[in-house]
């Protein structure tokens, strides 16, 4: 089974990754969350980048605020997709900062980029590169897209009583 690692800079980050969590068992995807600070544990970052594909990581979600350099430097060390999670912190410059710094990567070291406290997207996303080669996490992504779809079709039948 494929897993997705999400990590992030500190603890205050929790609640806006909660959602990528959430999604992510939804969709019945295995998920390890740890802290990963860019800054202040930058040897836990080396190893955790350089180790997650051994580890049976199939893509790894990072989010973090203010300068945000946690996506790109996991980016940097990795042979697996990384998806950035822009988090608006309290330091942050109404945040910004984050997305900038998570969406401006030099050629050559990708990272897919979620809007602000997009995390819920970021773990459809990771969900989804999974699916595509995994038919079960496929099917649970298809059956949820058909979900969304009729709670559409619903509100609009709603308007016309």
């Amino acid at each position: 089974m494929s897993k997705v690692a999400i990590i992030m800079g500190s603890i205050s980050d929790m609640p806006v990754m909660q959602d990528a969590i959430d999604i992510l068992k939804q969709f019945n995807v295995e998920v390890e969350v740890d802290i990963v600070s860019a800054h202040r544990t930058p040897e836990k970052l080396f190893d955790f980048s350089k180790n997650a594909h051994t580890r049976g990581i199939s893509v790894i979600i990072a989010g973090a605020g203010g300068a945000a350099h946690l996506p790109g430097m996991v980016a940097s060390m990795s042979p697996l997709p990384v998806i950035g999670v822009p988090v608006k912190s309290s330091n942050s410059i109404d945040g910004w900062d984050s997305v900038l710094s998570i969406l401006q990567m030099p050629g050559g070291v990708p990272v897919a980029t979620v809007a602000l406290n997009g995390a819920k997207n970021a773990g459809i996303l990771a969900a989804q590169i999974i699916g595509s080669h995994d038919k079960k996490v496929l099917d649970t992504i298809i059956a949820y897209k058909e979900e969304l779809k009729a709670a559409v079709n619903k509100a609009a039948e709603g308007l016309k009583k």
